[in-house]
């Protein structure tokens, strides 16, 4: 029997699979199953990957917050997704929260809507919107084929009422693995809660997209129905080794050039886990660390780790941050929340290797041992003996800096998008035409199919146990 593949597996292009039941946990087959179908994400697109495989649509494109004024992980993503749609023919309305006076109303031919919105308490950079202003009337204008919305967030909730009305598929993409981060912000109590909050919110929606194979399973075997991945990409042009610079080394190293430079780039939250460069550090007090970012933990990591040898940069752009990603020799990143990590991509397609704790997307991204190295969750011991491997030799540091390099020019945008609109969005909408039959175009109605497969769906149940996933023989 071939290989068994789980069931969002299916959703993003693969063979058909039936999902079968068991009583016993994870067997080892089904882990090499698992593995079967994560390695089969970087081949398996086929011809979705033609830009125009499909007609153009009218997307709505809900992000929140905004990609245009916040600094996230997602900004470059959206960004690059928008000039793809363009080249696509597809029709875009972009609704954002934001009450930035100086916001853009229009980006790569797409006309952003900005609707008012509040603060985040915990970190206040962050604009969220309860989408009761602007939204719906923006949406029943702009009629689209389908609805993009990303998740976590409070827009989520009037977002579903919305698209119910308007009668729409809608789509949402799950950025912010927000389980871990509850538990990261001492609020572990609500682990719980949360992932049932998440699980009625997305299987109201026709589709799920996620950023790793890894989540993408953590989400189903959560109760998550529709799920499927959104490929990952990265701009080879922007983050190239060819930023490489002297003077931005001198910077990152405080006027020591000559000392070896480990870099992080992100987010300074508490999921981040960047207090692991404490005793890091002790362990190599010779080496130098620059911290590119800002966040609600910054003030309390400078504390930590004053009297080492770390730089906080705040936030960098465009060709500075390019030149600090290039100009380091390992880049760290000691985060175990990530959904994908695009900064480990991005220090990938700058030539520098990486050393990434073995969670979350990461995983998906580094071929241990080939383009960076995996050390296990919380290890100093195993990350220190990848430091000193590479710092050790400088061959070995080139080399993988090179093969990381010849990786990411796999990941375009292009072909990240063109997943997206044709099989994500294309998805959706199909999803959507069937749960609706029968129901006046309003999804979860009670309508005599969905009625007779609940039947046997329980039937399929009572006969087999637990649910796991097998190859379909037809």
């Amino acid at each position: 029997m071939a290989p068994a593949q789980p069931y969002f597996a299916r959703l993003a292009g693969f063979p058909s699979v039936v999902v079968a039941r068991a009583d016993t946990g994870t067997t080892p087959a089904e882990a090499e199953a698992a593995a079967t179908a994560r390695a089969s994400y970087a081949v398996a697109d086929g011809h979705n990957l033609d830009l125009a495989a499909t007609p153009p649509r009218r997307i709505a494109l809900m992000v929140e917050p905004s990609p245009f004024t916040h600094t996230s992980g997602y900004s470059n993503r959206f960004k690059n997704l928008l000039l793809q749609l363009r080249d696509a023919g597809d029709s875009v309305l972009v609704i954002v929260p934001d009450n930035d006076p100086d916001a853009p109303t229009e980006f790569a031919g797409a006309k952003i809507v900005n609707v008012p919105g509040f603060r985040f308490p915990l970190y206040h950079r962050i604009t969220l919107t309860l989408g009761l202003r602007g939204v719906y009337t923006a949406l029943k204008e702009f009629d689209p084929d389908v609805i993009h919305l990303t998740t976590p967030g409070v827009l989520i909730f009037a977002t579903l009422l919305y698209a119910r009305l308007l009668r729409k598929a809608l789509l949402l993409s799950y950025h912010t693995h927000l389980p871990i981060y509850a538990k990261d912000y001492g609020l572990g109590l609500l682990q719980g809660l949360t992932w049932t909050m998440l699980r009625l919110q997305h299987n109201r929606a026709d589709f799920t997209l996620t950023t790793s194979p890894q989540l993408c399973e953590e989400l189903v075997q959560n109760g998550f129905e529709r799920v499927g991945l959104w490929r990952k990409g990265i701009d080879t042009t922007i983050f190239n080794p060819k930023y490489k610079s002297p003077a931005m080394r001198a910077r990152l190293t405080e006027g020591h050039p000559e000392d070896p430079l480990l870099i992080y780039v992100g987010r300074i939250g508490a999921e981040k886990n960047l207090i692991f460069f404490k005793e890091l550090l002790q362990r190599f007090p010779h080496c130098r660390l620059a911290l590119v970012g800002d966040g609600p933990a910054k003030p309390m990591l400078e504390q930590e780790l004053a009297g080492t040898k770390t730089l906080f940069t705040g936030i960098l752009h465009g060709e500075e941050l390019s030149q600090a990603f290039a100009s380091a020799d390992i880049f760290v990143m000691p985060s175990e929340s990530e959904t994908l990590g695009f900064v480990v991509l991005e220090s990938m397609a700058s030539g520098v290797p990486v050393i990434g704790a073995n969670a979350g997307g990461i995983p998906d991204i580094i071929d241990d041992s080939r383009t960076g190295y995996l050390f296990s969750r919380g290890s100093q011991e195993e990350c220190s003996a990848r430091i000193e491997q590479l710092l050790g030799d400088d061959a070995l540091r080139e080399n993988m800096g090179r093969v990381a390099r010849e990786e990411a020019l796999r990941w375009s945008w292009r072909a990240s998008a063109a997943a997206t609109r044709n099989v994500g969005y294309g998805r959706a909408i199909s999803n959507f035409k069937y749960r609706a039959m029968g129901g006046l175009g309003l999804p979860r109605s009670l309508t005599w199919l969905r009625w007779f497969r609940l039947k046997l769906v329980m039937l399929r149940q009572r006969l087999f146990g637990r649910w796991t996933f097998r190859v379909n023989p037809n």
